[in-house]
């Protein structure tokens, strides 16, 4: 790659920290490391990175309250989460604080790769859209990641906007789960993929832009097809 993508990487078991070091290095990126979860996140505040590979558990500060912080001062920066596997609660936590995606441990060192090259590749094609309006009570600034929802200001990240942009784009039909995920995530649509990744962002949207989340009116699922965005 000629101009190296620099990432950054919070993980403090010293062997898979290196071991992660060495794979983006030899695949030609830039890296910054660091064990302590303070220290990492004072990297992130003050570097620009274009990617974060955040551990759930660290000394001195987890990445639950990593990611939190970094997500009150950029709704851009691209994170992902390295949790345990069928660790539930940490998939949950990690994307419900903002992260773009999660990946289990122990993992491949090519799903390792495709899910980091997949995060870097996105495109924010929803920026070609300025604003999104749902019903008379929403309307979303998708430049800036912002809405006015009953009179009352509301913050999205940018996967969020992605996906409400996408499913406004095809809004004549229900978006399977699946599309979702390699259109905006850019997972490999022929891969048996497991992931809790869209549930989580569609139950956060909908807490944003539903006047009742638990009954939604706009943002709805469409039983065996998939999810519409209803305008």
């Amino acid at each position: 790659m000629t101009n190296k993508a620099k990432l950054l990487i919070v993980e403090d078991e010293l062997a898979i920290q290196q071991g992660l070091i060495d794979l983006f290095v030899f695949n030609g990126y830039d890296v910054e490391a660091f064990s302590d979860g303070k220290e990492g996140l004072d990297a992130a505040l003050a570097g620009q990175f274009d990617l974060i590979l955040l551990d759930v558990m660290l000394p001195s500060m987890d990445g639950f309250t990593i990611c939190n912080e970094i997500r009150k001062h950029s709704r851009r920066q691209p994170i992902i989460m390295l949790t345990a596997k069928n660790a539930e609660e940490d998939v949950i936590n990690g994307l419900t604080l903002g992260a773009d995606d999660y990946i289990a441990k122990p993992f491949s060192i090519r799903e390792l790769l495709l899910r980091v090259e997949a995060i870097l590749r996105l495109t924010g094609k929803s920026d070609e859209t300025q604003k999104l309006q749902i019903g008379q009570h929403l309307e979303i600034d998708v430049v800036n990641l912002s809405g006015v929802c009953n009179g009352k200001g509301v913050l999205f990240t940018r996967r969020e906007i992605d996906v409400l942009c996408y499913l406004n784009e095809n809004n004549h039909r229900p978006v399977a789960r699946k599309e979702l995920l390699t259109e905006i995530w850019k997972y490999n649509p022929n891969a048996d993929i497991d992931t809790r990744t869209v549930d989580i962002h569609i139950a956060k949207l909908r807490k944003k832009i539903e006047v009742d989340h638990k009954h939604p009116a706009h943002l709805v699922t469409v039983r065996g097809e998939g999810y519409k965005l209803v305008l």
